[in-house]
């Protein structure tokens, strides 16, 4: 199991899943759920974009793209960031949505921006399960 997650292939697959659940939830009318607090669909946007980043720059830096750290931040809060007006402006064609909400974006790019660091962890365990694996 480990090896599939080592692999970039892997990795850009599961960010073209995220990317068609991304687009069917947007596609949903807006339905108020109940329970919660204010905001929480900000701590999910940003939890949701933060998975989608982590596996976007895994997927590039597995396969030996965006090497340098700040490059590889940059590339994955881009790419959550424009995903995430993406998202927005999908979600004004949704009956029952509103779309274009500042705050769903920012916490969209938050997320990409958690996600990177994340990928860095993910990437580190993985390398050294691998190296560690490698070395019987």
């Amino acid at each position: 199991m480990l090896s599939i997650l080592s692999k970039a292939l892997f990795w850009r697959l599961v960010v073209i899943v995220w990317s068609a659940v991304l687009y069917m939830l947007s596609a949903q009318p807006g339905i108020a759920l109940p329970g919660g607090f204010p905001g929480i669909d900000k701590v999910e946007h940003a939890t949701y974009f933060t998975l989608g980043g982590m596996c976007f720059l895994l997927g590039l830096r597995l396969a030996g793209l965006a090497q340098g750290k700040t490059a590889a931040i940059v590339l994955a809060v881009l790419f959550c960031s424009l995903v995430g007006v993406l998202d927005e402006w999908h979600q004004t064609f949704t009956p029952g949505r509103s779309g274009n909400d500042v705050w769903d974006w920012l916490a969209d790019t938050l997320g990409g921006f958690l996600g990177a660091h994340a990928a860095f962890w993910v990437e580190k365990k993985l390398t050294s399960a691998s190296t560690k694996g490698s070395g019987r």
